[in-house]
């Protein structure tokens, strides 16, 4: 299927590894060009690389800095000639105990998890409508439709971007831009691992044991491919995603135990 987005460009953040990466591999591979940004210089430009490979006939830039302060999203908007496509990603917060969090480590995941999409969304959407065309999609968890204790900060902070893209998005559609959230589950990435190695020294198992076993307690027997994922995301970003709007798709391999 032809997404109709070839000649756009997208900003894609923290998009040098995993889920972000995964996203704008799919992009780039529908002819789009894209600016890409993450914290790591070495890794943002060895994906840069990989990126200019797949498809010579697209841009593709790279721009350093931390998404989430205003330097750094001035940064990355700078180097995008325009916003046809945002897809807003943030590193999540640690996991933890919410009787050991302070207002500060509250304060920063919802700058990471809330406020920088909202700044991203804010600084993009009247440009996207004077347009005719728009596509956001905020990356944020499964923990926003199945909240896990542990994942408080997580959830907590991105629930409250939920809630705000419910709003704005029935403002926008008329407009041709629309705003969705993806849910990610468990997926082969980095964050999975750190998140399990704690789980593994308690259990006396290797990271790698642990996440077979678990991988085995999904319903779809294995976790998820950033790849697929990317080919969620730029679905949602396509032509034909024009209907689609204020939604929360969940890609859990069937996690998820209800029907709604």
């Amino acid at each position: 299927m032809d997404l109709g987005i070839s000649g756009k460009w997208a900003l894609v953040c923290a998009a040098s590894k995993g889920l972000g990466k995964g996203c704008a591999e799919a992009l780039v591979g529908e002819g789009v060009s894209v600016v890409i940004t993450a914290r790591g210089a070495q890794a943002l430009e060895a994906t840069a690389e990989a990126l200019r490979r797949a498809n010579p006939a697209v841009e593709v830039r790279a721009v350093v800095g931390d998404i989430t302060t205003p330097e750094g999203r001035s940064a990355a908007l700078a180097a995008c000639p325009r916003v046809d496509i945002l897809v807003t990603n943030a590193a999540g917060p640690p996991t933890g105990d919410f009787r050991d969090w302070e207002r500060a480590t509250w304060i920063a995941a919802l700058d990471a998890n809330m406020l920088t999409p909202i700044e991203l969304i804010k600084a993009t959407v009247d440009a996207m409508m004077a347009r005719g065309f728009g596509r956001i999609v905020n990356i944020t968890s499964a923990a926003v439709k199945a909240p896990i204790d542990s994942l408080g900060l997580s959830s907590g902070a991105r629930s409250g971007l939920t809630g705000f893209v419910a709003g704005l998005a029935r403002q926008t559609v008329a407009r041709n831009v629309t705003i969705n959230n993806l849910l990610p589950g468990p997926f082969v990435t980095d964050r999975l691992a750190a998140t399990m190695q704690g789980a593994a020294a308690a259990s006396g198992l290797s990271v790698e044991e642990l996440m077979a076993r678990r991988a085995l307690q999904n319903p779809a027997r294995r976790f998820g491919q950033p790849a697929e994922f990317g080919a969620a995301c730029a679905f949602l970003c396509s032509a034909q995603a024009g209907y689609i709007n204020g939604q929360n798709l969940l890609m859990d391999g069937g996690a998820y135990p209800g029907t709604f």
